[in-house]
């Protein structure tokens, strides 16, 4: 049976998070302006189900400001290039993958970060699917640039709205956080729509949530294989349609220190600092197939693992990688989840920085 192995681009493959570093770069209080807007994301597409919202709408919704504040083409294009922070191994990996399954990167990063990524991993950007965007054909005019500017401070000095447990609508939310979605909806749906720049909105379509599945049914069809032969790793909300989609068809699905949405969405959870991980279990599921993956993962353990069909140089790579303890790996179950949603949620923020790793 031909397989497919799929994986997400910031998280399983680099540290980045491209867009939340363009705007902290180039837009004064960025990190706070990004961090508002990536949370509205997230309550936007998880809990009030917006239509026609997608997780990762974000890099939708900050491109104003960037151009307002001077962003072009060749500024992202030289910055993603410049602060391109690969996984440890991932060179390796996806080298080592294309020899069991073909391969293909599906991520909500802009053209611009993924065409740098491709020139440093060797990869093909064909078996690539990311958001376009061309920023230099859009105008501002001198009035909006004024009005945007003063916009993106307001909202960076908006607190960072906080998601109650089980939240299913606005009312679940305090007072003051409705009040910071409400002023959020009049300014990208009222304020900025209305604007020149606004047209940016229904051009740009973010490869998030439904487009992500979307992706990975046109992979899949690209080179003939069956929904149940795709492996597909994530790390974050923008990849639970993703998850869903392969975990129904029987395919498998990996969360690589995800965050709480990835975990609650995956069948195993990875926490490591390498990608010799993935590469191993991408290496079996090629061969094998789930079930042999699923049963590689249930016997994690050094024993087992040289017992196991797991392919000898990669194991002593990561035996010698992990001399003392290997990188925790466990099978998702009801009973487990909470816990591993948790410990995951930590090990990420410690492998990608506090910042980027408490973003949706």
């Amino acid at each position: 049976m031909k397989r497919a192995f799929i994986s997400d681009c910031e998280g399983p493959i680099s540290k980045n998070d491209n867009a939340f570093e363009i705007t902290a770069h180039f837009v004064p209080d960025g990190d706070k302006l990004f961090t508002v807007i990536s949370r509205y994301d997230d309550i936007l597409a998880d809990v009030l189900k917006r239509p026609h919202y997608e997780a990762g709408d974000t890099l939708k919704l900050i491109l104003p400001f960037l151009k307002a504040y001077g962003v072009t083409n060749r500024k992202m294009r030289e910055f993603s290039a410049h602060h391109l922070v690969l996984v440890s191994g991932i060179k390796d990996t996806l080298q080592h993958v294309r020899g069991v399954a073909h391969a293909f990167i599906v991520s909500t990063s802009y053209e611009h970060y993924i065409k740098a990524l491709c020139k440093a991993l060797d990869f093909p950007y064909k078996n690539t699917y990311c958001t376009k965007l061309d920023i230099d054909k859009y105008h501002v005019t001198g009035k909006e640039k004024a009005m945007l500017k003063e916009t993106a401070e307001e909202i960076a000095q908006m607190p960072t709205s906080k998601i109650p447990q089980n939240a299913k609508s606005a009312e679940d939310f305090s007072e003051r956080d409705q009040k910071t979605v409400r002023r959020l909806d009049e300014i990208f749906w009222k304020e900025v729509t209305s604007m020149e720049i606004g047209r940016i909105f229904s051009d740009v379509n973010p490869v998030g949530g439904g487009e992500k599945a979307e992706a990975i049914r046109d992979a899949a069809r690209k080179v003939g294989v069956a929904l149940a032969g795709v492996m597909y790793v994530g790390d974050s909300i923008t990849d639970v349609e993703a998850f869903r989609l392969v975990k129904q068809n029987a395919g498998l699905v990996v969360s690589f220190n995800g965050n709480q949405y990835a975990v609650k969405n995956s069948e195993i959870a990875v926490l490591s600092e390498n990608s010799i991980v993935t590469t191993i279990i991408a290496d079996v599921f090629g061969r094998f197939g789930k079930a042999q993956a699923l049963t590689l993962v249930e016997n994690w353990t050094p024993n087992a693992l040289e017992k196991s069909r797991a392919n000898k140089t990669l194991l002593n790579r990561l035996f010698k990688l992990y001399p003392a303890e290997l990188p925790k790996v466990k099978i998702i179950t009801s009973e487990n989840m909470e816990t591993l949603a948790e410990e995951s949620s930590k090990f990420r923020k410690k492998v990608r920085g506090e910042a980027i790793g408490g973003l949706g």
